[in-house]
């Protein structure tokens, strides 16, 4: 079974099940003509015990003439060898029989079937055969009356023993015959009309298999022409809503495999932004570190104080970048969870403040906070929305210019706290702003400044928390991000 097809499946299961009706139906056939024929032959024959009793009187006030019994039923029997005689009395009790000895089986034949028959029962009506102790009989009977009383009853067994032993071969033969043939050729022209069905049903299962074939030879270029052709929806039935489940998992397969050569090739881009942000640095710091090196004899304490400082600015930059590259990768592969809990958002803006209180002093920006009354306590990583807040004050001072502002704002609505960061730098350009959240790339030089690692983290961080960042349109300068926490 296991190497068949589908379609030789089903037509052996059909075969076997055409097999099992035809030999029901021959069976219930068979028995149904028998009845018929019996009940026919009962109904042709219902007077024949009442003609032979009135034709011979069988008993008298002084009892039945044993001899004369015999020499009757013998006569009967052998006019009619398919009938056999009895005489009983009142009671079913066999008192007279022209039976070979030792073929009389019981001696007492039922009533039962006597009287439903006297009554006009439906025919056929089977009562006791006295030769077999185990079947039923066809009968004809007519009750013996003396002075108006029944004293006995002529039974007249109509398909006796001599009948079943010649017709029992003969109809058994043509039985066989009959069901032989009718079953061949029901077998044969169903087994033809159910292989061509059964071809006809698995003829889309079979295309469908070929396509699958096809597909999983000629890779994902053929999987993706295939997302991409047109359907047919012409079907309704399971085998059309099989291959359109197959279409339909063939364009999520061909979407992933898109967003995955999209994912790559962002990777491969941001590598290649992250080597050369690496190298920038990295040749300033070994310049001024071999300068240092080669010529510090010659080299004045203001000169070599200078190339420390800018090497040591390098050196920050550079772990600064390897800092927020690790932390990046941590917070994409899911490696950190966040640890909820309740906690002022207000408050943390406060510290988060008097990190960047010196930086906001060297370069004379002012820091402000609006903060609206009442805040309730947000639920939220603590460290992680102290990142955030982090990169996004760290960013403001960077691109605000001498003598600007940096305002934070935060306001209750529903069940979040919106935080908005606004600065009074130069904005971001309009054609930056598509690109401002995702990896930058070395191969668009549009791109290259577009948002950074820290940007990319507060996002992250942000979606860690159902939330999310948005750039918010302004009339005046400045950049304007706005985010939401939710409430404990």
């Amino acid at each position: 079974m296991k190497n068949l097809t589908l379609t030789q499946r089903l037509t052996l299961v059909f075969a076997l099940l055409l097999l099992i009706c035809c030999s029901i139906s021959g069976v219930l056939q068979v028995r149904s003509s028998t009845q018929y024929s019996q009940a026919v032959i009962q109904r042709l024959s219902a007077n024949l015990a009442l003609h032979i009793a009135t034709s011979n009187p069988l008993l008298s006030p002084k009892g039945w003439d044993d001899s004369s019994v015999h020499t009757l039923f013998d006569r009967l029997m052998a006019v009619n060898p398919s009938v056999e005689v009895y005489l009983l009395d009142k009671e079913g009790n066999i008192v007279g029989n022209a039976a070979p000895p030792g073929r009389l089986k019981r001696q007492k034949v039922d009533l039962s079937p006597i009287q439903a028959l006297l009554d006009g029962a439906k025919m056929p009506i089977y009562g006791d055969d006295p030769r077999n102790l185990h079947s039923g009989k066809v009968f004809s009977v007519a009750p013996l009356k003396v002075n108006g009383e029944i004293e006995g009853y002529l039974y007249v067994v109509l398909l006796g023993e001599d009948y079943d032993a010649l017709a029992n071969s003969a109809q058994m033969n043509s039985a066989l015959y009959s069901a032989l043939w009718s079953m061949g050729l029901v077998v044969l022209f169903g087994l033809l009309a159910g292989a061509f069905a059964f071809r006809w049903v698995t003829r889309p299962i079979r295309h469908l298999t070929q396509q699958v074939s096809e597909l999983d030879s000629d890779g994902i270029a053929a999987l993706q022409a295939y997302a991409h052709s047109t359907p047919d929806n012409s079907g309704r039935d399971e085998v059309s809503q099989l291959r359109q489940a197959f279409r339909r998992m063939a364009q999520r397969i061909a979407e992933q495999w898109q967003t995955l050569s999209q994912q790559d090739q962002q990777r491969r881009e941001f590598i290649a932004n992250i080597s050369h942000d690496l190298r920038t640095p990295l040749t300033s710091l070994h310049g001024y570190l071999e300068t240092l090196s080669v010529k510090s004899a010659s080299l004045t304490e203001n000169d070599r104080q200078r190339y420390l400082e800018i090497a040591l600015a390098q050196s920050r930059k550079v772990g600064r970048l390897a800092q927020e590259l690790f932390e990046l990768a941590r917070l994409e592969y899911g490696v950190v969870k966040p640890q909820k809990e309740p906690f002022s958002l207000s408050e943390l803006v406060q510290d988060v403040f008097q990190k960047f209180e010196l930086a906001a002093e060297a370069r004379q920006q002012q820091l402000h906070t609006d903060i609206q009354p009442g805040i309730p306590l947000v639920n939220a990583d603590l460290s992680m929305m102290e990142r955030v807040l982090t990169n996004l004050l760290d960013n403001a001072i960077r691109h605000t210019p001498q003598g600007g502002e940096i305002m934070v704002r935060l306001w209750a609505q529903g069940n979040k706290v919106l935080v908005q960061v606004n600065d009074s730098g130069p904005g971001i350009p309009q054609e930056l702003r598509a690109d401002l959240f995702v990896r930058p790339s070395i191969l668009n030089n549009a791109r290259r400044h577009a948002g950074g690692l820290g940007l990319m983290i507060v996002r992250r961080i942000l979606q860690l928390h159902d939330s999310d960042i948005t750039l918010v349109e302004q009339t005046h300068l400045g950049a304007c991000f706005r985010f939401s926490v939710p409430v404990y």
